[in-house]
């Protein structure tokens, strides 16, 4: 850190659930930070496995909440109302981070104090095995809601902001049990800047079974819903509610095809009718008006 430079106080949550064969990484990952103004709060979402022992050890180290199982929002959401930090970090439990995550990213906010929210590039390990990114999820700069309506372009383990933000934008919805940080960054990207710090120090690794991702049937659901919500909001700007839209009646066809094809027929029926009723009222909206 340079010298003469603030070093505020940094709540690092990891959500957890019966993840203790991987937990351990995670943890060591921050406690090896070399950015040492940290709390390291870990939120046990209901496990059965050897969590509760695994984190015993740690146990000068760490700030150790339990809970029903509820889901990873609430469990997040939990963190954040136990944290003391002004600025927030999460880490993934089967994720981790180089040393110099937190302290690149303190470097970021006092050099940039009118920024909210930042994420660092990251390395991506599936089955073992380091894999490249497609050029679809190369993250963005700035103002990048219309870039994340196709596909989340955060990763909640990569990203580190301010708390005072979550009490603009309300929180995780604990009301999904997936696409979660989807739903957050559209709310957050349609009205703040997303700050990225061109250097990979976040390892996000996948393949796993247990993973959300890969074990949700469906999770174009979830992006329908979270993009319905938005629409209902008064915070987007005209162009930013036709992309939302569009968006909205491609993600409602892959779905239905999706669920006629398992033979979901009713379902499928359901969000064909919304996509036409979308296409419909955008055809409205181009037609010329016709004078008396």
């Amino acid at each position: 850190m340079p010298k003469n430079m603030n070093t505020p106080l940094v709540s690092v949550i990891i959500p957890t659930y019966n993840r203790a064969w991987t937990l351990k990484k995670a943890i060591d990952s921050v406690l090896e930070q070399d950015y040492k103004n940290f709390e390291l709060i870990v939120v046990d979402d209901g496990s059965t496995d050897e969590t509760e022992a695994l984190v015993a050890a740690y146990a000068e180290s760490i700030k150790f909440i339990q809970q029903p199982n509820s889901g990873v929002s609430a469990a997040r959401n939990k963190g954040i109302s136990m944290s003391s930090g002004s600025l927030i970090a999460f880490l993934d439990s089967d994720d981790s981070w180089y040393p110099e995550k937190l302290s690149a990213q303190i470097i970021f906010f006092n050099e940039n104090p009118d920024a909210l929210i930042c994420q660092t590039e990251e390395i991506w390990i599936r089955d073992g095995k380091k894999v490249n990114p497609k050029k679809k999820h190369q993250k963005p700069d700035g103002m990048i809601f219309i870039p994340s309506l196709a596909l989340c372009l955060i990763s909640p383990s990569a990203v580190m902001m301010r708390k005072n933000l979550f009490a603009k934008v309300d929180g995780f919805d604990e009301s999904l049990p997936a696409c979660e940080d989807y739903d957050l960054w559209l709310r957050i990207t349609c009205r703040y800047p997303v700050h990225l710090i061109d250097t990979p120090l976040t390892i996000k690794t996948g393949g796993h079974e247990d993973q959300l991702s890969t074990s949700t049937i469906g999770l174009d659901k979830y992006r329908i819903y979270a993009l319905k919500k938005i629409l209902r909001s008064d915070f987007l700007t005209e162009k930013q509610y036709r992309a939302a839209e569009n968006m909205l009646k491609k993600k409602c066809r892959i779905y239905a095809d999706g669920c006629m094809k398992h033979g979901r027929k009713t379902v499928a029926m359901y969000y064909s009718r919304l996509a036409e009723e979308i296409e419909d009222k955008e055809q409205k909206a181009d037609s010329p008006k016709t004078k008396d």
